[in-house]
C-alpha cells in the first residue's frame, strides 16, 4: 500500500475509532478489514504520532519536589500535589488528592488508628466508600476535649469507619491526665480496655501535625503548660507529634516519667509499621520540618506551597 494511502487510511480508523466511538466489529464492516489488523493498524496510528494521547489528571503528582525532598529526608515516602491554575477548588483538590493516597495505604491493612483536627477531617470526608467489614478504626491516644466540634477523634473515628462498613472503637477520656496513677487505673477500665489493647496492634495510624497554637487554642492546655509538659521551654516546642511536644531538631521533650499522654506509650507509636501524615498548610512547614528531622512518619502527604516553604526552610 502507497504511503500516503496508507497514512490516510490511519487517519480514518483512528477518527472512527478515538473521535467516533466506533468499536472494533463496527470498524471492521465498514472497512473489510479483520480486527486483528484494525489493532495493528491504531498501534502504527500512535507509534507515527497520527494520534497522541494525553491523560489530564487533577492529583498530578510534583516528581521533582518529591525528589528533593526525599534527598533531605531519605526516609519517608512524600505525596506532593502539584500546582494548578484552579486556585477557587485548591482545598478540595487536595483532601481528595490526599484520600486517594491514604485510602491506597489503607488497603490490605485490618486496624487503623487516627487522630483529630479539620485536615483529617474533610480528608476522611473526601474518602470513597467501600465495604470492609473486618476492618477497625480506633483512637490510640485521647481526645482533644473540642467535644463540640465534628473535628474530634471520637467523632472521627465513627465517620471514617461508616466509610468502610467497619468497626470503630473510642477512648472516652482526655488526651492528657497528669496523675500517673489515674493513667493507670483508667487504661483498665472495661469501657476503655478494649481500645487501647486493639491500638496496641495498630497496622497503621494517620495524622495531621500539631504546633504549640495546638495547645494555646484549648484553654484547659494553655493554663496548665508547665504541668502538662514539665522542665519543657515552650518557646522550644517547635512541633506535636502523637500529642507530645518536639524541638526544631526533632527530639523529643518529654522522658516517658513526665509523658502525660493517655493512650499507648510513644514508644509503642512509633513501632506501628505506617504512619502517615498529612500537612496543607505552609504555615505548619516548620512543624513539619521537625517532625521529619525526628523520623517520625513513614508516608507524606502535602501539596506544593508547603514542600516548596519546608524546602527553602532546610
Amino acid at each position: 500500500m502507497p504511503q500516503e494511502e496508507n497514512t490516510s487510511l490511519l487517519v480514518d480508523l483512528a477518527q472512527d475509532y478515538y473521535l467516533n466511538h466506533l468499536n472494533l466489529g463496527d470498524i471492521s464492516k465498514k472497512y473489510n478489514i479483520s480486527r486483528y489488523k484494525i489493532s495493528k493498524f491504531l498501534s502504527e496510528a500512535i507509534d507515527k504520532k497520527i494520534v497522541t494521547i494525553n491523560i489530564s489528571s487533577p492529583f498530578s503528582r510534583s516528581t521533582d519536589l518529591e525528589n528533593k525532598l526525599k534527598k533531605a529526608f531519605p526516609n519517608p515516602n512524600f505525596y506532593v500535589l502539584k500546582n494548578t491554575e484552579d486556585i477557587a477548588h485548591e482545598n478540595d483538590r487536595f483532601y481528595s488528592f490526599a484520600a486517594k493516597y491514604l485510602q491506597d495505604l489503607i488497603d490490605g491493612k485490618k486496624i487503623i488508628g487516627l487522630t483529630w483536627g479539620d485536615t483529617i477531617y474533610h480528608v476522611i470526608d473526601a474518602f470513597q466508600t467501600t465495604a470492609k467489614d473486618n476492618m477497625v478504626f480506633t483512637q490510640f491516644i485521647g481526645e482533644n476535649g473540642k467535644h463540640n466540634s465534628l473535628a474530634g477523634t471520637m467523632r472521627m473515628v465513627q465517620k471514617v469507619a461508616t466509610r468502610y462498613n467497619g468497626k470503630y472503637l473510642t477512648i472516652d477520656a482526655p488526651l492528657y491526665i497528669v496523675n500517673k496513677d489515674v493513667r493507670r487505673m483508667l487504661a483498665l477500665e472495661p469501657a476503655i480496655q478494649p481500645s487501647l489493647a486493639t491500638a496496641q496492634q495498630l497496622d497503621l495510624i494517620f495524622t495531621s501535625v500539631g504546633t504549640i497554637d495546638s495547645i494555646n487554642s484549648i484553654e484547659s492546655w494553655y493554663n496548665s503548660k508547665n504541668i502538662l509538659f514539665p522542665k519543657v521551654n515552650s518557646n522550644s516546642i517547635a512541633a506535636l507529634v502523637y500529642g507530645r511536644p518536639i524541638d526544631k531538631d526533632g527530639k523529643l521533650l518529654v522522658n516517658e516519667d513526665d509523658d502525660k499522654v493517655f493512650g499507648i506509650s510513644f514508644k509503642k507509636v512509633l513501632e506501628v509499621p505506617s504512619r502517615v501524615v498529612i500537612v496543607n498548610d505552609k504555615f505548619k512547614s516548620s512543624a513539619l520540618n521537625a517532625a521529619l528531622q525526628g523520623n517520625y512518619f513513614t508516608d507524606v502527604i502535602l501539596n506544593e506551597p508547603t514542600a516548596n516553604k519546608l524546602l527553602a526552610e532546610l
